[in-house]
């Protein structure tokens, strides 16, 4: 074999190889949220596999520990609900009736077991108030 064909398959082998590596990569980092009814339209799809679901906390269902590394709710959509429980860091606004996205995976039973929560400032992208005020 001359050194231009074993080059040629060597660059072939390493951009192949960059290929694989980059969507393994890309398929496990990028993730975009479902929403609630989405997730619980065909929970059998979305049974042990990690993912992001966004909705809203019900009212009257969040419950966090002391140490505030637990907390339990219920995350809400338009017409479907998911019980959740989360272990890890809590951030500090996270309290009723506020948008957030929960990172976990969604359990046999239909719980979501939540490993972080983010909050969503709904009002950060509400529009101005024209009056002035």
């Amino acid at each position: 074999m001359n050194a231009t064909i074993k080059l040629a398959l060597a660059g072939t082998i390493s951009a192949g190889v960059i290929f694989y590596l980059t969507s393994l990569f890309l398929s496990t980092s990028w993730q975009y949220y479902l929403l609630v009814d989405e997730c619980q339209e065909k929970p059998d799809r979305f049974c042990g596999k990690r993912l992001r679901v966004s909705g809203k906390v019900a009212g009257g269902s969040l419950t966090i520990s002391e140490d505030r590394r637990k907390a339990s709710f219920v995350l809400a959509g338009h017409s479907r609900q998911i019980p959740v429980n989360c272990s890890g860091p809590l951030p500090d606004n996270l309290s009723e009736s506020i948008d957030v996205v929960v990172e976990g995976v969604l359990q046999d039973d239909g719980h979501l077991q939540g490993q972080r929560v983010i909050t969503r400032c709904a009002s950060k992208y509400a529009p101005r108030d024209k009056s002035g005020s």
